[in-house]
């Protein structure tokens, strides 16, 4: 009998979320560990919690680490808030270390600062607003460890910027044989290449040198357009207004009207700008009633006509000026639900800009037959990566970053394998590509489409770690 993915995936989550357990057991059960998809509860050999200060000999923990999943023969993977979704953080039957905590250390002259691989992004920023600064570029919400950002090779909403990896300046990373490496664009630069999105194959990144811009007041502006005029319109304020800073887009979520309307916010430099600025406010823009309304979507089409409602004409004639850094400073908790049967899901494509009407159509045919409930789309621009060897960008795009509310279950997963499947293979027809921290519902032949050095990307890891000991979900289903 033939077994497709979809019937397999039917029984075999069936199976797992049963919870059938023996009534009595001589045994003691394995940590279990999951991501920020809940879907992925993974038994692991050990779990260390390693909290680095100033004091820490984190190079010397992870060494030990590394060496005794080394010698059990078992994987290893390191990770901070593990928000991926697909396992990449999660080395089954192996050793996980959650890293947390570091040091910072700020350099004036040449812009930049030095970051221990477990400060989360919040930590950063207030360290940086402290001294009148802040990050070139970091991912949109601020619970991310720094080193986990560099191994996604995330991208933010701050312009005229590539993805993440583009303003890192070095990083420190722990090989499989505890070697200590320092790799750059011109230092190790092969290494620097494959570990900048390389989802932790290839080592433990302990430390950063980032770039850094100075924190300023910045000024929102909102424009209300048909879809068709976005892609010019975002393209243009980003690339030939100096005064934009942060930009980003919107589009109407319905399911009848699905993206019959866009928005294009854009923040500028003020002309006042105060000394000292105001310190980073420590709340992000979806709370309370906003939240609430947010939550509501799922199942009330009428909520997400209200939300777009309260986006697109309200917010504009109350939104005020607001610094660089406490628009950076969102924690993901925000958007978070109560709803223990659901969970949040994110898709991310990446299309070129003169593609990007094609892309809101393929949308338009492919995600209102789904079950899931479309939430949000926040459209972002993001130049080229010419470094990255998994480049998402390997010229300028707009990505858009999606979020769906999908039920927990068999039914939930395969519903949404088979509309990521669909998108993927359209947004693959335009040119584009989809990104990889999430769910592994890819087929592996569109990986390979959409990511063409991905053989050069495998026979690197194996030069670099024969053993194979940095494993992890993603590497068994795309690329072992």
């Amino acid at each position: 009998m033939t077994l497709s993915r979809r019937s397999v995936l039917k029984g075999g989550l069936g199976l797992a979320v049963s919870g059938a357990m023996p009534a009595r057991a001589d045994f003691s059960p394995r940590a279990v560990i999951n991501d920020a998809s809940r879907l992925n509860p993974t038994p692991v050999a050990r779990h260390v919690a390693l909290k680095a200060d100033a004091t820490d000999d984190v190079v010397g923990r992870i060494r030990k680490e590394i060496a005794s999943a080394v010698a059990e023969g078992r994987r290893f993977a390191i990770g901070t808030a593990r928000h991926s979704m697909g396992g990449q953080s999660i080395p089954k039957d192996g050793v996980a270390i959650t890293l947390t905590g570091g040091h910072i250390d700020i350099d004036r002259a040449q812009m930049t600062y030095r970051v221990g691989a477990g400060m989360r992004w919040f930590e950063v920023i207030r360290a940086l607003d402290a001294e009148g600064f802040s990050p070139a570029v970091m991912q949109s919400n601020s619970d991310f460890g720094v080193g986990s950002t560099f191994c996604v090779n995330s991208h933010g909403w701050p312009t005229c910027y590539g993805p993440f990896g583009t303003t890192v300046r070095s990083v420190q990373i722990v090989m499989a044989d505890g070697e200590l490496v320092e790799c750059s664009r011109t230092k190790n630069a092969e290494l620097f290449a494959l570990a900048m999105g390389g989802y932790g194959l290839f080592g433990a990144i302990v430390d950063a040198e980032l770039d850094m811009v100075p924190n300023a007041l910045l000024e929102p502006s909102y424009v209300r357009m048909d879809p068709s005029r976005f892609a010019d319109a975002f393209t243009k304020a980003v690339e030939t207004d100096p005064m934009v800073r942060m930009a980003y887009g919107r589009l109407s979520v319905a399911r009848e009207s699905l993206f019959d309307e866009a928005l294009l916010i854009t923040y500028r430099a003020g002309a006042s700008q105060s000394s000292p600025l105001p310190a980073v406010v420590d709340h992000g823009a979806l709370t309370g009633f906003s939240r609430d309304v947010y939550r509501l979507q799922t199942g009330h089409e009428w909520a997400k006509k209200f939300r777009w409602f309260v986006e697109a004409s309200v917010s504009p004639s109350i939104a005020g000026a607001a610094t660089r850094n406490t628009l950076m400073d969102e924690p993901v908790a925000n958007l978070a639900s109560g709803d223990r049967t659901r969970t949040d899901i994110l898709h991310e494509y990446f299309v070129p800009p003169d593609r990007f009407t094609d892309f809101v159509n393929l949308c338009r045919v492919v995600i209102p037959k789904a079950k899931a409930e479309f939430l949000n789309v926040t459209l972002r621009y993001v130049d080229a990566d010419p470094v990255a060897v998994l480049a998402y960008a390997p010229q300028k795009r707009i990505a858009a970053v999606m979020s769906f509310s999908q039920e927990i279950g068999p039914e939930g997963e395969v519903d949404m394998m088979a509309m990521t499947e669909t998108l993927i293979e359209g947004v693959k027809g335009l040119g584009g590509a989809f990104y990889l921290p999430y769910r592994l519902h890819a087929q592996r032949d569109q990986v390979r489409s959409i990511y063409p050095r991905t053989d050069e990307f495998v026979a690197a890891k194996r030069k670099f770690d024969p053993s194979l000991v940095f494993r992890n979900a993603m590497w068994d289903v795309y690329f072992s």
